[in-house]
């Protein structure tokens, strides 16, 4: 049986994880930008500057929460990867 404090995950985790989420809601914040009445100049600071923000906070939360799990998230998130699960799991169905 597991103890209550075996259970919990450390805060510099949780501190990790959120960095990361948050990570991949700044990459996406870009997508609206032109959409703002900014200026030109504006528009490419604001898009600039998310961009590195999120590659920031998302090697910030990496090192917070372990190379393993970053990896397993960053390969869960990029595009090329979804065609394949998608594969892998019809391969699956077939078989069962």
């Amino acid at each position: 049986m597991q103890t209550e404090s075996t259970n919990k995950k450390p805060l510099r985790y949780k501190i990790g994880m959120f960095l990361i989420i948050s990570s991949f809601i700044i990459w996406v914040t870009p997508l609206g930008i032109p959409f703002l009445p900014l200026s030109s100049k504006m528009k490419v600071i604001s898009i600039t500057s998310c961009l590195v923000l999120a590659e920031v906070a998302f090697w910030l939360g990496a090192i917070m929460v372990g190379k393993e799990v970053a990896g397993k998230i960053r390969k869960y998130f990029n595009p090329k990867n979804w065609r394949k699960q998608h594969e892998e799991k019809q391969e699956d169905e077939k078989e069962a």
